[in-house]
């Protein structure tokens, strides 16, 4: 069976929920976050949407320094509207699936690192960061994001089952 394989349909899946999340995002709430420490809902729905690149840092590079020394750390451009944040979600998740159903068995199978500052914090073979650092991670912040919505009073969709507002 070829790795792939197993990962498409959960992809799709997940990509398809995170939109439906992602589209109850408004532009006027964009600047609003919890707590002083935690993300704006535009940082955190842009953290989102840039997540399926990703897939494409796993699959084509052995690694990646997120503090590299001597260099500014990758930063996020920050998407400024609804239309913005939904047509660069739709193009990275065509361009993370392509790249996905491309990749082969031994492309999965070889390592990737994640250092800080040089230091490397783990080295995974890459389906295994695939489903965590990248699948998971969606997930998770997917999750954050929702609750974000109800602290706002903005219906929360459905992801693996029924919510308060979509029985």
């Amino acid at each position: 069976m070829l790795i792939r394989d197993a990962l498409l349909p959960e992809f799709d899946q997940e990509a398809v929920t995170t939109r439906k999340v992602l589209e109850r995002c408004p532009e006027e709430k964009f600047g609003w976050q919890p707590h002083a420490k935690s993300w704006t809902m535009g940082q955190l729905a842009t953290h989102i949407v840039n997540l399926p690149t990703w897939v494409m840092e796993t699959l084509n590079k052995d690694e990646l320094d997120y503090a590299p020394p001597g260099a500014e750390p990758p930063k996020a451009e920050l998407l400024a509207s609804s239309k913005e944040l939904l047509e660069r979600y739709d193009e990275n998740i065509a361009a993370a699936r392509a790249a996905l159903a491309g990749a082969s068995n031994e492309q999965f199978m070889g390592n990737w690192t994640l250092l800080a500052g040089g230091t490397p914090l783990f080295t995974m073979p890459r389906v295994a960061v695939i489903r965590s650092f990248v699948f998971n991670h969606g997930v998770h912040h997917r999750a954050q994001l929702g609750v974000y919505l109800r602290l706002n009073d903005i219906p929360v969709p459905q992801t693996y089952g029924p919510t308060a507002d979509e029985p």
